[in-house]
C-alpha cells in the first residue's frame, strides 16, 4: 500500500526550519481562530533544534497553545537527555513563552505507571491535536515506535484507544514513554522532518512494500485517513 505524501525539498537546514516553522504557525493560528484554542506535539533529538528557534519567534496567541511531546525518555526534566528540557530551552521562548505545557514524563514508581498517569494528561487536552510533527530515525523508527519494541504492536495499532504507552527497546536507550498512533497520525495535519541523504534513503525505503514492525514510521505513513506532509533537505 502506496500513499502519496507530499515532498517539501530545500537547498538546506535553515530554509527547512524557516518553512516548517511558518506551516506550523500558519495552523496554529487558524485552529486558535477556529476554534479558540491549539495544540502541538513536537519530537526531540537534534534535528528539530532550528526549527524550535523559529517557531519561537512567530507572532502567535501562545496562550491558547498547548505544547505537548511524540516521546520522552523516562528521565527526568532536569537530563539533559530529556526531551521535555529541550522543548523547554529551545521552544517555550521568546514569543512562545506564553505557551502552556504538557510533558510525558512524571515521577511513577514505573515507567508503566507513568504511561498511565501521561495517558490521563493528554487525554485531556483532547482529540485531534492540531499538528504533530515527527522526526525518523536510520533504523525506520519515529515518536518511540522502535523495531522490536516491547509494545510496539500495541502502540501502532490504528484502533489503540490509550493516547500513551511504554516502550522498551534495545535500540532506545532507556525505557520510553510515547504517543500512539491514533493520538499522532490523526491530527489534523501531520509533518515528518528529516535531514541528509541517509533519512532520505530510509524514508524511501519505508515508502515501499514491508512490515510496519520493522520499519515503524511505514505505520504512520499508511494511516488513513491522514494529512502528511514530508520536510526535508539535503
Amino acid at each position: 500500500m502506496v500513499i502519496d505524501h507530499k515532498l517539501n525539498s530545500f537547498a538546506d537546514g535553515d530554509a527547512l526550519a524557516a518553512a516548517l516553522a511558518s506551516a506550523v504557525a500558519e495552523r496554529l493560528g487558524a485552529a486558535c481562530e477556529e476554534r479558540g484554542s491549539a495544540v502541538l506535539a513536537v519530537s526531540g533529538g537534534t534535528t528539530p533544534a532550528r526549527f524550535f528557534k523559529a517557531l519561537s519567534n512567530k507572532r502567535l496567541p501562545w496562550k491558547n497553545i498547548t505544547i505537548t511531546l511524540i516521546d520522552e525518555r523516562y528521565v527526568p526534566p532536569t537530563s539533559d537527555r530529556s526531551n521535555e528540557k529541550l522543548v523547554r530551552e529551545l521552544l517555550l521562548q521568546n514569543e512562545a513563552a506564553d505557551a502552556n505545557f504538557v510533558g510525558l514524563y512524571n515521577p511513577a514508581p514505573n515507567v508503566e505507571q507513568g504511561a498511565k498517569l501521561a495517558s490521563e494528561a493528554i487525554g485531556r487536552l483532547g482529540r485531534p491535536f492540531d499538528v504533530s510533527v515527527l522526526g525518523m530515525g536510520n533504523d525506520g523508527h519515529t515518536a518511540s515506535f522502535f523495531p522490536g519494541g516491547d509494545h510496539l504492536a500495541a502502540a501502532i495499532a490504528p484502533d489503540q484507544t490509550a493516547p500513551v504507552l511504554p516502550m522498551q527497546a534495545e535500540g532506545a536507550g532507556e525505557p520510553r514513554l510515547t504517543l500512539t498512533l491514533p493520538m499522532i497520525a490523526g491530527s489534523r495535519f501531520v509533518a515528518l522532518h528529516i535531514e541528509g541523504a541517509a533519512k532520505k534513503e530510509v524514508l524511501d525505503a519505508a515508502l515501499g512494500e514491508g512490515s510496519a514492525l520493522d520499519m515503524p514510521i511505514r505505520a504512520v505513513l499508511r494511516y488513513e485517513p491522514i494529512e502528511l506532509e514530508i520536510f526535508w533537505a539535503p
